[in-house]
C-alpha cells in the first residue's frame, strides 16, 4: 500500500494518491491531471476510482479530465447532484483497491454531500481517514458556503457538522492518521496549522472542534464566530465542479501563446482585456507596464485572482517571468480562468527595450514611514490586510481597507489625495496599488515589508489583541466600518 499527499501551496491544498496491487484512486485532484496519470503508469497501477470529498469551492477540481483520460469512476457521498456520469455512494458502502478498502463515511456540515474516506488497509484496521473539508488540522470547514443551496442557515449546517464529528469521526481510533484537504493558508476554514498530516488523537487533544466537553450550542457559536464573507469566486468553481468544465489541455494551447509586442499591444489597448503581471512585486514596483494588474506567481497568486476579478470569463493577457509562462495558464484555470490569450513575448524587457511608457511605484522602507508618520492623516493610511488582522494589531491613526473589498470601496477614494500603503509583508500592498494606479490614482506610496517592518519601527503601533477574542459581533462591525 502506498499513500502520497501532494500538497499544493498556492491553494493551501492537498490531493492524495492511494494505490494497492496494481490499483489505485486519487481524492480530490488538481485540475492539471497529468502528474497522476504518469505516477501510476510509473506504479504500473490502473487508476480505478477518483474519490471527491465534496463539490470545492476554492479550486476547479480535475475530476473529470481524470475519468475521460483513465476511464476511472468519479465517487461522491451521499446526496451530491454532479450533470456527469459519477457514483453517489451510500454511507457505509466500500470500495476495493487492490488489497485495501475505501468506506465511505457522509460527514455532512461543510457542505451536504461532504464525506470522509476512511482507508482500511490489508490487516483490515482503520489506517487512515481523508476528512476533505469537514476536519483540518487545528479546525473544521466553515459551515456558511453551502447555505443556499441546502436551504439551511449556518447555523443548522454547523448543527450537522458537530453530529458528523461526533458520530463518524471522533469514535475513531486515536492512531488513525488524518489527512485533511487544506492547511493554512485557505480560505475554507479560519485557524489551521501549518502541518499537513497528523493522527486523530492529537487533534482530539488541542483541535477545539473535537473537544468532547463542547456542547453542541458551544460548538455552533465557535464555528461561526469570526468568519469572513467568502471569497466571491467560490460559487463559480463550486458551479463549476458540478457541471464539469473544457480540458486543461485546450485552456493550456490557447494560453500558453507567445505574442509579438504589436499584437501584444493591440490586446492591451481593448478595454475588456485584463493586463497581469505575474513577476515580484519588486520588480513590478521598479518598472511595469501603465494600467497592468500586479499579483505575483510567488504569493497566494491564484486565491487573489480568484478574489478580485468576478468575472471566470474575464480575457486576460500577461507578463511573467522567462520559463513560467504555462505555470501561470494553469494557476488561473485552476481557479476556473480559463480565457488567457497570451503572454508578450520576451516579457517586460521586450517592452522596455521598445522605449515604450514605464511606471513605477514610489517604495518607502517601514523606517521612513516612521520617520514621516506624522504627516498622514487618518484616511490617508491604508492597511489593506484582513480586518482580523487589523484588530489584533495595527499602525495607530490608521484605516483598514482590505484588498478583498477594494474595488468595492473605490468610490470613498479621493484621486486627488495622497495614500500610504501597507500590508503584512508587501505583497498585497502591491496588488492595491498596482488596482488603484489602473483607476487614475497616481499620490501613492507603498511601504516595503509591510506592517511586520513597521512593528519594529518608532511608528506607534496598538496594543495586541489575541485573534482567537475576536467575536462575531466585533468583526462584523469592523466590515461595516471599512473606509
Amino acid at each position: 500500500m502506498k499513500i502520497e499527499q501532494i500538497y499544493t501551496g498556492c491553494l493551501a491544498q492537498g490531493a492524495y494518491y492511494i494505490s494497492s496491487k496494481g490499483e489505485a484512486a486519487i481524492i480530490d485532484p488538481l485540475r492539471e491531471v497529468q502528474s497522476y496519470i504518469d505516477r501510476a503508469k510509473k506504479d504500473h497501477v490502473k487508476i480505478k476510482y477518483i474519490f471527491e470529498t465534496h463539490f470545492h469551492a476554492d479550486f476547479v477540481s480535475g475530476h473529470v479530465t481524470l475519468a475521460e483520460k483513465t476511464g476511472a469512476e468519479i465517487v461522491y457521498g451521499p446526496t451530491a447532484n454532479p450533470t456527469f456520469p459519477a457514483i453517489i455512494a451510500k454511507d457505509g458502502q466500500e470500495f476495493k483497491i487492490g488489497d485495501i478498502t475505501i468506506r465511505v463515511l457522509h460527514t455532512p456540515g461543510h457542505t451536504m454531500e461532504s464525506s470522509t474516506y476512511l482507508l482500511i488497509d490489508e490487516q483490515g484496521n482503520n489506517h487512515a481517514i481523508f476528512t476533505g473539508d469537514t476536519l483540518f488540522l487545528g479546525d473544521v470547514g466553515r459551515p456558511d458556503l453551502a447555505q443556499k443551496a441546502a436551504h439551511m442557515t449556518q447555523e443548522q449546517l454547523a448543527g450537522l457538522l458537530f453530529d458528523s464529528l461526533r458520530t463518524k469521526i471522533m469514535p475513531l481510533a486515536d492512531e488513525t492518521i488524518v489527512y485533511p484537504a487544506h492547511g493554512a493558508g485557505s480560505a475554507c476554514g479560519k485557524n489551521m496549522m501549518k502541518e499537513t498530516v497528523d493522527t486523530l488523537g492529537n487533534q482530539k487533544k488541542m483541535n477545539y472542534a473535537l473537544n468532547p466537553k463542547l456542547t453542541r450550542e458551544e460548538f455552533i457559536k465557535q464555528v461561526t464566530d469570526g468568519l469572513l464573507p467568502p471569497p466571491q469566486y467560490f460559487a463559480q468553481n463550486v458551479a463549476l465542479n458540478k457541471s464539469g468544465y473544457q480540458s486543461i489541455d485546450d485552456v493550456l494551447k490557447t494560453g500558453v501563446v507567445p505574442l509579438p509586442l504589436d499584437e501584444f499591444t493591440a490586446y492591451i489597448e481593448d478595454d475588456t482585456i485584463l493586463l497581469m503581471d505575474t513577476r515580484s512585486k519588486t520588480e513590478f514596483v521598479n518598472g511595469h507596464i501603465p494600467g497592468s494588474i500586479y499579483i505575483g506567481l510567488d504569493g497566494s497568486f491564484a486565491p487573489w485572482v480568484g478574489a478580485l476579478i468576478p468575472d471566470l470569463q474575464q480575457k486576460i493577457v500577461f507578463i511573467a517571468d522567462e520559463g513560467m509562462e504555462e505555470e501561470v495558464v494553469i494557476r488561473l484555470a485552476r481557479v476556473g480562468f480559463d480565457n488567457t490569450l497570451g503572454y508578450l513575448e520576451g516579457g517586460f524587457k521586450t517592452w522596455k527595450d521598445a522605449g515604450r511608457d514605464v511606471a513605477t511605484i514610489n517604495s518607502i522602507s517601514p523606517e521612513e514611514f516612521a520617520k514621516n508618520y506624522g504627516q498622514w492623516t487618518h484616511n490617508q493610511i491604508l492597511d489593506v490586510r484582513k480586518p482580523t488582522e487589523f484588530l489584533s494589531h495595527h499602525v495607530l491613526n490608521s484605516t483598514n481597507l482590505p484588498l478583498d473589498y477594494l474595488n468595492n470601496n473605490m468610490d470613498k477614494l479621493d484621486k486627488d489625495q495622497k495614500y500610504v500603503l501597507f500590508c503584512n509583508s508587501g505583497y498585497r500592498s502591491v496588488i492595491a496599488a498596482s488596482i488603484l494606479m489602473a483607476r487614475g490614482f497616481r499620490g501613492l506610496t507603498d511601504v516595503r515589508e509591510g506592517f511586520q517592518g513597521i512593528s519594529e519601527t518608532s511608528a506607534p503601533v496598538s496594543a495586541y489583541t489575541c485573534p482567537t477574542e475576536i467575536s462575531q459581533e466585533v468583526l462584523d462591525s469592523a466590515l461595516a466600518e471599512v473606509m
